[in-house]
């Protein structure tokens, strides 16, 4: 039997190959993993069980949710209702000084939240607000930071596709991931807000003023009932349903897709071009997924078979650590990784071993895959090669520099580092209503 650091050097030294030569990540799994079956698990057979293994976990009724909420992400984009919400937010916002800025926090909270897409959240705020607030004379960081922040909320406050995924992969129970994000994720968008609220106070030329038309108090309620509070309440009611146990994580998700086409009937946007241009979009982000999915499932077999999970988990706890530091250097570690790798790669590579030395640490698996959407949401905008960061860089006005971008997401990196610190010191903040739900 080979030694475990060998095996374990041995599978990611081949995922590293591949990823190398350009092979796609889930394929790259897929291919590392067959290998590995044939070395550890005595060749063609073991190859045939790993991928029976595999493709039984394609077949759990946890990933159901993730067609459905990247669906009701799609439609909510495609058929303009994004855009209403965040036109009546605006309006609603009056001569508030930074007006824009908070517009996007939000207005975008509510679309991330609605949307459950970082980069489609990104995409959507970054090419219709950040060329109107550099007209308004707004400076870079007032307009391109608070777009990427709220983008990163996406993965956090429920229906996140991306915590589906991760509690399928951590083998924890999808309901209470989702619903552990609610609180850490709304307490983030209030540190966004104060962020903004101070810097209009150091600088207040960095967002100037400008006239706006009064409306009357009737008109903005009319404006928020009509344009605000039905796209809110799609996201509240997938919340409820989940909260007092009404519904499944797959049917909650169902009532909030046909929520959103039902609204997008009912506001005559719905039409047969954004219907399928919804599904198409959904389709390829599910099919990824699940082929992720399968390789994450054999991944996680080859290493428990090889020893390699159960060693370097022996090897970890073996130093002399609390379980506050070792938890700092699983965060430090997927930080690092975020600074070259997406999002689901950290996942695939990591959760196999983190999540099972997070439980021999005694640590709750639920408010620990919390820690870790916030970890994987602020690398998401890390310096050098974050996601969103490339994402902005493609929609931002021209002679936006990446310097400016990143000193732009600084500080929302470092209000989401805040987070992390107040979810260590308050853990019920992520556990109190999952044990609701329970």
């Amino acid at each position: 039997m080979m030694e475990w650091y060998l095996a374990l050097s041995l599978l990611l030294g081949l995922i590293v190959a591949f990823m190398l030569i350009g092979v796609p990540i889930a394929f790259a799994f897929l291919s590392a993993n067959l290998i590995g079956a044939w070395i550890f698990m005595g060749g063609a057979n073991g190859i045939i069980q790993v991928l029976n293994n595999g493709f039984g976990a394609l077949s759990s009724f946890s990933l159901v949710p993730i067609p459905l909420f990247l669906l009701m992400g799609e439609l909510f984009f495609r058929t303009g209702l994004g855009m209403r919400m965040f036109n009546a937010v605006d309006v609603l916002m009056g001569k508030v000084p930074g007006r824009l800025s908070y517009v996007t926090v939000v207005g975008g909270t509510g679309f991330a939240t609605v949307s459950g897409s970082s980069m489609g959240s990104t995409a959507l705020l970054g090419s219709v607000l950040v060329p109107e607030m550099v007209k308004r004379g707004y400076k870079k960081h007032m307009s391109i930071g608070p777009i990427m922040g709220t983008g990163g909320l996406a993965i956090i406050i429920p229906p996140s596709a991306l915590a589906v995924l991760l509690a399928t992969l951590a083998k924890i129970d999808v309901g209470a991931l989702l619903v552990a994000g609610i609180i850490p994720g709304f307490l983030l968008a209030g540190l966004y807000v104060l962020l903004i609220w101070i810097q209009t106070r150091i600088d207040p030329n960095a967002a100037p003023s400008y006239d706006v038309p009064e409306i009357p108090l009737a008109q903005k309620l009319l404006i928020f009932l009509k344009d605000v509070l039905p796209m809110v309440g799609v996201m509240a009611i997938v919340v409820i349903m989940l909260l007092f146990g009404w519904a499944t994580p797959s049917e909650s998700a169902a009532f909030g897709a046909l929520g959103v086409v039902i609204l997008g009937f009912a506001y005559r946007c719905m039409t047969w071009k954004a219907f399928l241009a919804s599904i198409e979009g959904a389709l390829k982000v599910t099919l990824m997924a699940f082929m992720i999915v399968l390789g994450s499932a054999t991944f996680s077999q080859l290493l428990a078979f090889s020893g390699a999970s159960s060693g370097l988990i022996n090897w970890a706890t073996s130093f002399d650590l609390s379980p506050i530091l070792m938890l700092l250097a699983i965060f430090a570690v997927l930080i690092v990784l975020g600074t070259f790798m997406e999002q689901i790669s950290i996942m695939m590579l990591t959760v196999p071993f983190f999540f099972p030395l997070a439980q021999s640490l005694g640590f709750d698996p639920i408010w620990f895959g919390v820690v870790v959407l916030l970890s994987l949401e602020i690398s998401f905008t890390t310096p050098p090669f974050g996601l969103l960061l490339f994402v902005m860089k493609g929609v931002a006005p021209q002679g936006t520099s990446m310097k400016e971008i990143y000193l732009a997401a600084i500080p929302y990196i470092l209000c989401s580092m805040l987070m992390v610190a107040v979810l260590i010191a308050f853990p019920s903040l992520a556990t109190w209503l999952p044990g609701m739900l329970q």
